[in-house]
């Protein structure tokens, strides 16, 4: 709020007394730290080495070693709804993120839209002189409003950061990503032949961002929020990185686990008696069944190492060497960031924090995937293709996943993973380093904390209070607690006594030590949820949630069962919601614009989102572009939409015309001119496609015919992929085919059309559109 006029206005400036401190903007007191806010994605409790993982990381270590690591830290089990947690300190029903913001339900719990009256960290820095930037994953806002026709209300420029630089989605293709740079969609500035990686481009940004403050206020401090697309899915990184691991992963993901335990006893990161839990802990589709017989959901399952055949575990060793390369990369560029710091002297007077978003993921399922399009569009992995893309896997040709048992072995000692609110999704790691302001080094931490707790820890060491307005909006309390008595003592209490956990149907509440935890399986559709079995776990001494407690204390248990629904009423966090995820998907959500049967773009329009973007699925379509072509010698695109893993493309090559229907990145189907293109102006030149069947269903079958006005050209028989082009990303273009490419065309990518003027390219679409509500599904949990 600023602050009243206080001097005097008269007729004559020279007889008025000026006031700048209503005009001036704020500026922070003199010492004020600079806060860095790490966020990893699905790195589970088990992978980092400070914390006894496998996974190589001497840059996050260091930071843990400069500083505390904390051993009951806890999140939402989901990315979206943490993220909303550790920017506001609010509860994620509180925050309307109840699930992913794809997944929104239009209740208050779930919809999609962190509430003004939770106010981001950023937003209420800013107004206290300190300078605020963000790189990586935002994931906080509604995908109908992912688009530059919509509301930017809810993109981080809208939420309190003054710099963006990331994507907005859940995920997005490491060598390809679909960029923001503040407001604006742009292309990455260079490709993997030239050596780009996201991860690298991410923290070439925020060292720009920071030096812009730096070089000309030193003395302004800086938030920066850092969340790199690592660990999630794709797992992509550099195949020296991965091969580092060669051979470290072949034991399995049994005898993983095993290993990882002992050096967490050793390091003191679990109690000395910790056990481990069976890799099906909750159940499998022959052992457990629901309410009415729902069958226990078959992707959450796991594959035991030993019934694998020796090209499986081939298969399943590399894709965690992947894994571990991909994170380990990513510690690299955590640790250029540090050494900026450091280089400008800014490092000391740092707060740093480094947590993950959930635990690790378990969607890869039990063999996971070399490719994640082709679950998106009901064609089945094959162990054979899968083992042919074994020393591509990680790079720019694969789109991977790791399987379930990976999870479990990253989430050590827990059970299950990312989306259950047993630990294995809930409790990862915390790292908390402030050099001048913390005098511990590399100390372990056991109080119980949760995401929530970050924001009012950052408030108490930069002194400020939480305002009661911001931006004119009068603010909920903060329902977070403050760690940092525990800076100093390890015995310190936690000051948080409750918290209560809600995710995708599962449900689970800590008190004081004990854990009361359903085993409801997340995205079931059992509903029922006055049958579930609940357990009770005294999870001081059993973190792995293994001894359950149930039938000797079913007065403890009773208690916490109360307590959750008090906990769930005074966090807004009902209805329940553990539907399938097609019918999550069937959801009725706003829609800015209605479905037409005619879409028209301009060459030069940024590109635009497949969700938003004309359907061409299961239905007949023409594709239309008019153009000037004054003489011979025209190339390049004239319209793309999506990528190698699935798209289709109209372009110009040796003065021909051509389209190509890249079916899933399994089939690249050509269809090419058989006359040379015309000149003059006002050329229509066209690509239509007529159905004639489709087999599978939803896999369009028919004739694509390339046309000079109304005179045919060519024709060729064509299928069209019945689901998503793409998971996140690699939209719609015209003039151009940016991010990864739908075919290897013979010019430089984006190979902007060239040699004539493109005015404009129209799609009609005939039928009605088309969504395999299936593969849309897999899809959405996919973005997960």
């Amino acid at each position: 709020m600023s602050e009243p006029f206080r001097g005097v206005v008269n007729l004559d400036i020279r007889d008025s007394t000026p006031d700048w401190a209503p005009f001036a903007q704020p500026v922070a007191p003199p010492g004020t730290p600079n806060v860095v806010v790490v966020v990893l994605d699905d790195v589970g409790f088990g992978a980092l080495s400070c914390y006894g993982g496998l996974i190589d990381t001497p840059n996050i270590d260091r930071i843990a070693a400069a500083g505390l690591r904390y051993t009951q830290w806890h999140t939402t089990a989901l990315c979206s709804p943490t993220r909303a947690c550790l920017l506001t300190g609010r509860n994620h029903t509180s925050n309307g993120m109840a699930c992913i913001t794809e997944a929104a339900t239009g209740f208050p719990n779930g919809n999609g839209h962190v509430p003004p009256e939770c106010a981001t960290l950023a937003e209420v820095l800013v107004e206290r002189g300190i300078s605020t930037a963000m790189v990586g994953k935002w994931h906080l806002c509604a995908q109908d409003e992912m688009n530059l026709a919509a509301s930017k209300r809810n993109w981080p420029l809208g939420r309190g950061f003054e710099r963006f630089y990331g994507f907005l989605g859940a995920e997005t293709n490491q060598w390809y990503p679909d960029l923001v740079h503040d407001n604006h969609p742009v292309d990455a500035p260079a490709t993997p032949e030239e050596g780009y990686h996201l991860s690298v481009d991410l923290t070439d940004r925020a060292i720009e961002f920071i030096d812009d403050v730096k070089s000309i206020a030193p003395d302004r401090p800086v938030f920066l929020y850092y969340a790199p697309g690592a660990a999630h899915a794709p797992h992509h990184v550099p195949r020296e990185w991965a091969d580092r691991y060669r051979g470290r992963f072949d034991m399995g993901y049994e005898a993983a686990r095993e290993q990882i335990l002992a050096r967490q006893k050793q390091m003191g990161i679990v109690p000395p008696d910790t056990e481990l839990p069976p890799v099906n802990p909750i159940g499998t589709q022959e052992t457990r069944s629901g309410p009415d017989g729902a069958a226990f959901p078959g992707p959450d399952q796991t594959r035991p190492w030993a019934g694998l055949d020796a090209d499986e575990r081939r298969l399943f060793a590399r894709m965690a060497e992947v894994y571990a390369g991909f994170l380990s990369h990513a510690d690299a560029q955590i640790g250029r960031l540090m050494d900026h710091l450091a280089a400008i002297d800014q490092l000391d007077n740092t707060i740093v924090v480094l947590v993950s978003d959930n635990g690790a993921s378990g969607e890869g399922g039990p063999n996971g995937s070399v490719n994640e399009m082709k679950i998106v569009n009901g064609v089945p992995d094959d162990l054979a293709d899968n083992l042919a893309m074994l020393d591509e896997l990680g790079g720019p040709r694969t789109y991977n996943h790791y399987p379930t048992g990976w999870a479990m072995a990253f989430n050590t000692p827990f059970k299950m993973w990312k989306r259950y609110s047993f630990n294995g999704g809930t409790s990862d790691p915390c790292i908390i380093s402030w050099p001048a302001g913390i005098a511990a080094r590399g100390e372990v931490r056991d109080q119980y904390h949760h995401a929530v707790d970050i924001v009012p820890t950052l408030l108490q060491c930069l002194g400020l209070e939480q305002p009661q307005s911001v931006r004119g909006v009068t603010q909920i309390p903060i329902q977070g607690v403050s760690m940092q008595g525990s800076f100093a003592s390890a015995s310190a209490p936690s000051g948080r006594q409750t918290q209560f956990y809600s995710m995708l149907g599962t449900r689970g509440i800590w008190h004081d030590g004990w854990k009361a935890v359903t085993t409801h399986p997340a995205l079931s559709g059992w509903g029922h949820y006055e049958q579930d079995t609940w357990e009770l776990y005294h999870v001081d001494t059993d973190r792995s949630e293994l001894h359950d407690l149930a039938a000797e204390r079913p007065d403890k248990l009773a208690e916490l069962i109360g307590l959750w629904f008090y906990e769930a009423g005074a966090n807004q966090a009902l209805p329940l919601d553990d539907r399938s995820a097609v019918e999550i998907f069937l959801t009725p959500r706003p829609q800015l614009i209605a479905a037409r049967d005619r879409y028209v773009y301009r060459a030069g329009t940024a590109e635009i989102a497949e969700h938003i973007a004309v359907n061409v699925r299961n239905r007949s379509f023409t594709v239309g572009a008019q153009v000037d072509l004054p003489a011979p010698g025209a190339e390049g695109v004239l319209f793309a939409h999506g990528s190698r893993f699935g798209g289709h493309a109209l372009y110009i090559a040796d003065n021909r015309l051509h389209y190509v229907n890249n079916f899933v990145g399994i089939t690249e189907q050509h269809v090419e001119a058989t006359e040379d293109l015309p000149t003059g102006e006002n050329l229509i030149l066209s690509a239509s496609f007529d159905k004639t069947g489709e087999d599978p269903p939803g896999t369009a079958h028919g004739t694509l015919s390339l046309y000079h006005g109304d005179r045919k050209v060519g024709e060729g028989q064509i299928r069209t992929q019945p689901g998503l082009f793409s998971i996140a990303g690699e939209g719609l273009t015209v003039g151009r085919d940016s991010g990864d490419p739908v075919t290897r065309y013979p010019g430089t990518q984006p190979w902007a059309f060239t040699g004539g003027t493109l005015h404009r390219v129209a799609i009609d679409v005939s039928g009605t559109p088309y969504i395999d509500l299936e593969r849309e599904a897999a899809a959405m949990i996919a973005r997960e």
